[in-house]
Formats: C-alpha cells, sequence, structure tokens
C-alpha cells in the first residue's frame, strides 16, 4: 500500500525579538573581561545593543582602556559567542572609545561584586 499523503516538515518557530535580545544579554554575561573578573554585561563595555525581527544582532561596546591586551581579538570573541544564540542570524560588533569607559559604567550586581558597595 502506497500512501501518497506526507505531513509538511515542521518549521523552526520565529523567536520574539525581546527573547532574543534576553537571551543575547545572558550569552554576554558568560564573556568575561580578561583583566577584571566580571562579566562585559555588568562591567558597562556593552555600550549598545540592537536585535531586529530577523535576528541581525548590532553591538556597540569598549573596553576598559584602549590599550587592552585583548582590543584586537576581543570583538570577535563576542561576535562568535552570540552567533551561539538561537534566533541570531548575523552579528556586527563594532568596538568604539568613545565615551570612555569608567568604573560609573558598573552595573550594580558588578560594584557588589568588586566590593564598591
Amino acid at each position: 500500500m502506497n500512501d501518497e499523503t506526507h505531513a509538511a516538515p515542521a518549521q523552526p518557530q520565529a523567536i520574539p525579538v525581546e527573547q532574543v535580545k534576553t537571551n543575547v544579554i545572558a550569552a554576554l554575561r558568560t564573556i568575561f573581561d580578561p583583566e577584571i573578573p566580571v562579566n562585559i554585561y555588568d562591567l558597562g563595555l556593552i555600550y549598545n545593543l540592537d536585535v531586529d525581527a530577523e535576528g541581525k544582532v548590532d553591538i556597540r561596546m569598549t573596553l576598559t582602556a584602549p590599550a587592552c591586551p585583548v582590543a584586537g581579538t576581543f570583538p570577535a570573541t563576542v561576535e562568535a559567542r552570540i552567533y551561539e544564540v538561537p534566533g541570531v542570524t548575523e552579528v556586527r560588533v563594532e568596538l568604539v572609545w568613545e565615551p570612555p569607559w569608567s568604573m560609573s559604567n558598573l552595573s550594580e550586581d558588578a560594584k557588589l561584586q568588586l566590593g564598591l558597595l
């Protein structure tokens, strides 16, 4: 007996933009500054994070100092980690130096972790 009816393959369900953004932030919190034992999100190194409906992620970030030894490689590290997030289709990481990073960029969690509160 030959069955001519086949179920259509399941299409992956689109992940809502806000959920992708939440997941990107969670991924950023798994990346740690090589000199300060705090993740780059709570350290305030992420100046701007945009996620569009197609899963394209744009990140503007800085480092604690322009002379940071990982300045040449760290954006690629961040990019690779964000590509692992479900729903992300494209990642662009831009390293910027203005405004300069300062301790005022630290989140409350980072300040607690560093003993500054």
